[in-house]
């Protein structure tokens, strides 16, 4: 019978595991990170090593110039030490160990930023404190016979040891933990971000503060940058640690160590039909013929006062903090982002669930940190990044989310702006003129906070969502106010109702995406008690029914596992792809009358013309964005994800497909001649019109055909034969007379967009042929292609250029436009070299 994690036994993750099997010296290893208030040798012995000091009278090490405070840990301070006295209830507790960096040298990050998390454990053996790094991996229960296989697998490494420099009262040991802070061991060091080594001598603690169920400490840590070696360049891997010129950089470090609860909350089970994020667990003592992994939802701990109130306000709310670095004019739509939430917890059972609080002034709470692990804080950076996030730090035992810190980047509101005018300006009359209205600006920042919120809260994107309402209802006030608004979820990326008209006469608070009926639904399933279980096992039979409403709610589902780019209706930045020829049709509508807008929003006497620029570089990127929505549909599938109740994946019927391809035909890759536009594109650059069409239109071609697009096609025809499927051959038939068009004409005659476009087909064609090379340095994140030979695309692809080849000899004799006889022999050329290396 599976029990609750309580009685789970940690045992090392699968990879520790295999490293666990090498053999050891019987030597004692040597500790990372040691450190000892008495001398530094001793302090790099192993536990147990000869030699270690014997503890010392505790006056001698606690003086009388000890600045000293209780909580979790006493603490004393004398000049830059630091002790920690931990009672013996505090050993062999689980702790999460939360790492920020509260301040930041130039160039690597930002202040507030998320270092490291890890849950730690303190252990005594004989007269050294251990510093364990613990891992929740792989668990079984201690019940079972093969929890001793299990656990001798588990040797939790020592990320320091601390010889005791004496014993308090009931035995409470005393250790110096200076240097834990000030020259950190690697796994939470901020050389993790800076390349080089800490130096010593310009690192001290700054503040220490303890409370009763977590001790937070800050210390500045100076790192010593060395010299780039010469003839080497220098490291520029967003994901390794930063090169920084040669010299110092100083960052201040936050510390956070919380005590986890010793009774774990219950954890809920995962489900894929309802988008949380997970922490997992390989379990093998499930009764499964297998080991079992079990993925339980990230959420917070939420108790009602009256657990038998339909709707009661909970023992503790989720409380979220508003960073005092915010702009105070933002300070309401925060807090209004935050609270938004609201009405999902009351669909969850709970009345103020989540509520939002200013943080204190320093005169009011000197103790008040953001970095502190207690806290969830709304964090706003000072940074040109146009971007927003929201992590959070959970127990990996449960689950249980024990905090969080949305991070707002400073440069948001500028994204949003563009976005906005973009999508919203043809409807919204307030987006006419830039600067947009801080009102407005203000309902932009606080639909970024509560999506960013929704992440800390456990949820997922559910790109799915956007596909849920028909196109012409979502072009209806009445449905709108019914639905609250576009799309059923603001975890989804359908940004602004761009399918509405302005005949529609669509109110502009129903053009910023709501708390919708998923939203609802998804905090319902994910924080509603469930006061007849006692135990995952016994949840799941409430949990499958309440997710079994989406077979007859299409709102309230989830994007499917494994569908990956193959369903049309879960792609990013869309409005209402239930039907993404109609919407994205409507959408060129309102781009077209943006373009003669631009000069009266972005135009300004004594202004330069950067935001004339910018805006037109994301009207170009917002048509190809609507464009790119349509070239998912050949070799797509419908989806829904079910749990033994059905097929998940439909292919789309052939005539939806075709539609698609000839949508894509007369205004993709048809020349935008309403974006060439004189009194724009002179104003802002004395040529690359044509590379920024030609840019947009290769990224839809490309998309379209796709290897897996193509080999989807093939394998539909297989399986499902008949009218319903589209072969690939008729498919890659009609894209080629399509894109070249102008040759079945009696005088050819091919403008310079085009014969970019078409020079980009045959480009692309001829890489199904022949992948170019990897090289050694190439990313390991790129999408490789796949190896010659290993589906149909390179004989379909060899195909379309042979039948090309033809009807380009037969177009030359046709023309009289110079240019064109020599973009149609050019083609030629590089068809005969793909055909033929040799020639």
């Amino acid at each position: 019978m599976y029990r609750s994690s309580t009685s789970l036994m940690a045992v090392a993750a699968l990879a520790v595991l295999a490293a666990g099997c090498r053999t050891e010296p019987e030597t004692a290893p040597r500790p990372v990170g040691a450190v000892s208030a008495a001398n530094g040798d001793s302090a790099r012995r192993g536990p147990g090593a000869a030699g270690a000091p014997a503890p010392r009278p505790y006056s001698r090490v606690v003086t009388s110039d000890a600045e000293s405070d209780s909580g979790l840990f006493t603490t004393h301070r004398i000049d830059e030490k630091l002790l920690y006295e931990i009672p013996r209830e505090a050993l062999h507790r689980d702790m999460l160990l939360v790492t920020q960096i509260a301040q930041t040298t130039l160039n690597v990050g930002y202040g507030g930023q998320a270092l490291d998390n890890r849950v730690i454990r303190w252990e005594r053996r004989g007269n050294q404190i251990l510093l364990r790094d613990i891992r929740y991996d792989i668990v079984a229960d201690p019940g079972t016979a093969v929890a001793r296989a299990v656990a001798a697998a588990n040797y939790s490494p020592i990320l320091a040891s601390f010889n005791v420099e004496a014993y308090g009262e009931d035995s409470a040991a005393v250790i110096d933990v200076t240097r834990l802070f000030t020259n950190p061991p690697a796994e939470f060091s901020p050389t993790q971000r800076i390349r080089g080594q800490v130096d010593n001598n310009r690192s001290y603690m700054e503040r220490v503060s303890t409370f009763p169920e977590n001790v937070e400490v800050r210390a500045t840590v100076t790192v010593n940058v060395p010299q780039t070696p010469s003839g080497q360049q220098q490291q520029r891997s967003p994901f390794g640690p930063a090169q920084l010129p040669p010299g110092a950089a100083s960052v201040l470090m936050h510390y956070s160590m919380v005590l986890l609860p010793e009774q774990p909350m219950m954890a809920r089970v995962a489900d894929d039909r309802v988008g949380y994020f997970t922490v997992s667990q390989l379990d093998f003592s499930r009764p499964e013929h297998r080991s079992e992994r079990r993925r339980y939802i990230t959420r917070y701990k939420l108790e009602k006062q009256n657990p038998n109130a339909a709707i009661s306000e909970p023992v503790e709310p989720i409380v979220y903090w508003v960073d005092p670095a915010t702009p105070e004019w933002l300070v309401p739509y925060v807090k209004a982002g935050i609270e938004q939430w609201q009405p999902a917890f009351e669909a969850a059972g709970f009345r103020n669930g989540i509520v939002a609080r200013e943080a204190p002034a320093m005169d009011e709470d000197p103790e008040w940190s953001a970095e502190d692990a207690r806290y969830s804080v709304i964090r706003w950076l000072p940074s040109t990044i146009e971007n927003a996030s929201g992590p959070h730090v959970h127990d990996p035992r449960s689950g249980q989310i024990i905090e969080a810190d949305v991070q707002m980047y400073h440069n948001i509101m500028n994204l949003q702006r563009s976005w906005y005018w973009t999508q919203a300006g043809a409807v919204d009359p307030r987006a006419r003129t830039l600067p947009l209205p801080d009102s407005l600006m203000g309902e932009l920042v606080q639909y970024v906070v509560a999506h960013e919120v929704g992440h800390t809260l456990g949820l997922q994107h559910n790109m799915k969502a956007s596909s849920a309402y028909p196109v012409d209802s979502i072009r209806s006030e009445s449905f709108l106010r019914r639905m609250n608004g576009h799309t059923p979820t603001l975890m989804d990326y359908s940004r602004f109702n761009y399918v509405a008209q302005p005949e529609d006469s669509i109110p502009v608070d129903l053009l910023i995406p709501q708390i919708g009926p998923y939203d609802r639904f998804a905090i319902m399933w994910g924080y509603a008690p469930i006061p007849s279980a006692s135990s995952p096992d016994e949840e799941q039979p409430t949990l499958d029914r309440w997710a079994r409403m989406q077979d007859t709610a299409s709102y309230l589902r989830f994007s499917t596992r494994g569908a990956g780019g193959a369903d049309p209706g879960s792609i990013t930045e869309a409005v209402g792809d239930h039907d993404a020829v109609y919407a994205t049709e409507l959408g060129l509508r309102n781009i077209k009358r943006l373009v003669p807008m631009l000069l009266p929003a972005a135009e300004k006497p004594g202004e330069s013309y950067e935001t004339l620029t910018e805006l037109y570089g994301r009207l170009v990127g917002q048509w190809g964005t609507e464009m790119r929505h349509v070239a998912v549909i050949p070799g797509g599938v419908e989806t829904q994800e079910r749990y033994g109740t059905g097929e998940r994946f439909t292919p789309l019927p052939r005539e939806r497909q075709e539609r698609a391809v000839r949508f894509l035909q007369e205004n993709a890759f048809a020349t935008p001649e309403f974006l060439l536009q004189p009194d724009v594109l002179r104003r802002i650059a004395p040529d690359g019109a044509i590379t920024r069409i030609a840019s947009a239109q290769s990224n839809v071609l490309n998309l379209l055909l796709s290897d897996d697009r193509i080999q989807r096609l093939v394998e539909f025809q297989l399986v499902d034969g008949g009218q319903n499927a589209y072969p690939a051959t008729a498919f890659l038939t009609d894209v080629r007379n399509g894109i070249f068009s102008e040759l079945r004409g009696g005088n050819v005659r091919v403008d310079p967009v085009r014969r970019q476009l078409q020079r980009n087909y045959v480009a692309t064609m001829a890489r199904k042929i022949s992948p170019p090379e990897s090289s050694g340095n190439a990313s390991p994140f790129a999408q490789q292609a796949p190896a010659p030979g290993s589906s149909d695309v390179r004989a379909l692809a060899r195909g379309e250029l042979n039948t090309l080849d033809g009807q380009l000899r037969a177009a030359i004799g046709r023309t009289n436009d110079r240019a064109t006889l020599l973009h149609l022999q050019d083609l030629r050329k590089e068809i005969e070299r793909t055909l033929d290396p040799s020639a």
